[in-house]
């Protein structure tokens, strides 16, 4: 009766994704009456909704670290408490426990056109901003989420570009005795990015063994110096 959905929106390099059984109206009056106000709910049918974030994030102006958090709600006429909880594993408003909030938010509700099931929209996507949206029966609640997306970028970046992956490949090969040639090429890429002590004995090896032995020497003298 209140099927299992998922949305998933990337701002920039961050995935935000949200999980929820959506429930719906069926002819009853929801808020105020099956979700009752000034209550703690857990944001939908079944289980409780969980937001994922891939990053650290700011909501509403708010730092939250990269995680999974349930999403509980107190609706109100004319305020909603938004609360993101790090237990996301809560099975009904009655496991709620308030000593797990990692944020609470202050939200006011809009009008909406009819929505028959409650369902969960992002809108208004940037390079690094969301407005995340629960809508169900005439009304909406929002917030926004704001990611660095410049300096994640970066970040990543120099995670993955760095003199580690072809400093392994390089020293593979030269274990091996293998594909010397191209581990030279792989070697040259490594000091390239940071010149450290590691990547320059294995440049050094190298050399020795390709015949360049006065280089080999001048490489391991500056390895020597570094390490």
């Amino acid at each position: 009766p209140s099927p299992d959905a998922t949305v998933i929106q990337f701002v920039g390099v961050t995935e935000i994704s949200i999980d929820y059984s959506s429930p719906g109206v069926k002819g009853r009056k929801i808020w105020g009456g099956l979700v009752p106000y000034g209550e703690v709910w857990r944001t939908g049918a079944n289980e409780v909704t969980s937001i994922t974030f891939s990053d650290a994030v700011k909501v509403n102006g708010n730092n939250l670290a990269a995680g999974i958090y349930g999403i509980h709600v107190i609706p109100g006429e004319n305020e909603w408490e938004i609360i993101f909880s790090r237990d996301a594993e809560v099975d009904g408003s009655s496991n709620y426990d308030e000593t797990k909030d990692a944020l609470r938010l202050k939200v006011k509700p809009e009008e909406h056109h009819f929505q028959e099931r409650m369902t969960f929209l992002f809108t208004d996507v940037t390079e690094n901003t969301v407005n995340v949206n629960l809508v169900w029966e005439n009304l909406k609640v929002s917030f926004g989420v704001e990611v660095a997306t410049t300096d994640l970028t970066l970040e990543k970046a120099r995670k993955i570009l760095s003199w580690v992956p072809s400093f392994q490949a390089a020293q593979y090969c030269l274990q091996n005795n293998i594909n010397l040639e191209e581990a030279m090429k792989w070697i040259d890429a490594s000091t390239l990015f940071s010149e450290v002590y590691w990547n320059l004995r294995i440049k050094a090896q190298l050399q020795h063994k390709l015949g360049m032995k006065g280089d080999a020497i001048g490489t391991m003298e500056k390895a020597i110096e570094l390490g």
